[in-house]
């Protein structure tokens, strides 16, 4: 019998596309396989292993339904490796993973708290202003800090309900992946490649999903918030 391994992050909740690990997961599309390496890096070392959200057919129904501005929770397994934490950011796509405009991020130390503690999930607010969808994805991504220099990114397929027509926010920020900047290892300074999320450019996203838009003007209030405290700690 395949068995996953467990030798980095995946996110569990909402479900992944083809996650074995994942809860609730839909059925999978046709011709698809489970992944059991679900928490291996989209790249690493310069190399491209897998192309952004690992899989590019949705499941066929969503593994979530929310609706903007309630509070949600994203779940990670606990049985892989932190690297030391890094930069985690978690993500909306109007236009079927072409871009991706950033709702939450933890930045230094994802996956640990300020006592050191490991997370395994944390809590936030969808924001009240993103547009409803029958086809959003949510994806979250890391840039570890400890390690071989690997991005990570996980996409789960998500309905969104919400009246809002247009959301604006920082672009996902892509490191350590072929065609993008390479960040090295933090060696205790959390702040290594700081400066790449705090210039991200601000782009718009529209419930129609051929109209994203770019700003190159950004500045530190378009920021998202930072994640609650997890509501459970190990």
């Amino acid at each position: 019998m395949a068995t996953s391994v467990w030798t980095h992050m995946s996110m569990i909740s909402p479900c992944p596309r083809y996650n074995s690990l994942g809860v609730g997961c839909p059925a999978l599309p046709r011709g698809q396989t489970i992944d059991y390496n679900e928490s291996s890096p989209i790249a690493s070392g310069g190399v491209a292993l897998q192309p952004f959200c690992k899989y590019a057919t949705p499941w066929p129904t969503p593994a979530a339904r929310w609706t903007a501005g309630q509070s949600i929770t994203v779940d990670f397994a606990e049985y892989g490796s932190e690297h030391d934490g890094g930069m985690c950011e978690w993500s909306l796509s109007y236009d079927n993973g072409t871009s991706f405009v950033v709702i939450n991020r933890v930045l230094g130390r994802c996956f640990f708290d300020a006592q050191n503690n490991h997370v395994f999930n944390y809590t936030f607010t969808l924001p009240a202003n993103v547009p409803g969808s029958d086809s959003a994805i949510f994806a979250w991504s890391w840039v570890n800090a400890m390690g071989n220099r690997e991005f990570y990114m996980n996409c789960a397929d998500v309905v969104i309900d919400g009246t809002s027509e247009s959301f604006s926010g920082p672009q996902m920020t892509v490191l350590n992946y072929p065609g993008y900047p390479s960040v090295p290892e933090f060696m205790g300074n959390y702040s290594t490649g700081l400066e790449y999320y705090n210039n991200a450019p601000t782009i718009t996203v529209y419930a129609k999903a051929n109209q994203t838009t770019t700003s190159t003007t950004t500045s530190m209030s378009a920021d998202p918030p930072q994640s609650s405290p997890p509501s459970t700690m190990t």
